[in-house]
């Protein structure tokens, strides 16, 4: 099951970044299993869905049969952490100033995207035009009431390492911003394992899709057998 994040259409967008936080959006995935009636589920998120996919893990794990961590750790890093935040913070100012064009192209264009560019040109060319109908107001209030205000990763190694539910953690080799928080997450959660992708960047199942989802399948069915 696949669904848009809020800020995402045709997910509703509410105004203003107060209504965006990590913890929302943790709270918005398990809404969507209490109104489908499903008990559990196999969460698995990318890059800001898997900061909600974490946070699953830390405020609802009775509700994750496991948890796939692609792509997390971006800002962390503590000597650069103030300075993030602060960051996101200007770029969704700047995007609500009218410079969304800009973001989309410094944005598709960025050093971590560049794997997907040299592996599958079409397929980056669609992941750029996909990006470019976002919706501006929810790409802004998302970085400044998410990626502007989430805690480090690192900040939460006592919550984390009381996390039992059966964790993949996945990153790029070349997304070097989250490979060193994804051996830390890996470390520190009770049941988790690493796994990195050469020659990868941030969207590793869209450049890896067949490798991405044999691994899947592969952890689901240790989880399911108790064999993780």
């Amino acid at each position: 099951m696949v669904y848009s994040a809020r800020g995402y259409p045709p997910s509703a967008i509410p105004a203003g970044p107060s209504c965006y936080s990590q913890e929302i959006a943790a709270a918005d995935a398990v809404g969507l299993l209490d109104a489908l009636e499903i008990e559990r589920a196999h969460f698995v998120g990318l890059s800001m869905g898997s900061f909600t996919t974490l946070q699953v893990g830390l405020t609802y794990p009775e509700r994750a049969a496991s948890l796939t961590i692609v792509g997390c750790g971006s800002g962390s890093d503590p000597a650069s952490f103030s300075g993030n935040q602060a960051r996101y913070q200007a770029m969704g100012q700047a995007i609500l100033d009218g410079g969304f064009q800009s973001f989309v192209e410094s944005y598709s264009s960025g050093p971590y995207r560049q794997p997907f560019l040299h592996k599958d040109p079409r397929g980056w060319q669609e992941f750029r035009d996909r990006l470019a109908e976002h919706s501006p107001e929810g790409t802004a209030y998302t970085l400044m009431g998410v990626q502007g205000r989430r805690p480090s990763l690192y900040s939460l190694e006592r919550e984390i390492a009381s996390i039992a539910v059966p964790a993949l953690v996945i990153a790029g080799d070349v997304d070097t911003p989250c490979v060193e928080p994804s051996f830390f997450l890996a470390r520190r959660m009770r049941n988790a394992g690493v796994s990195i992708y050469p020659r990868t960047g941030h969207t590793v199942n869209l450049e890896e899709p067949m490798r991405f989802n044999l691994e899947l399948d592969a952890f689901f069915a240790a989880v399911r057998s108790n064999s993780w």
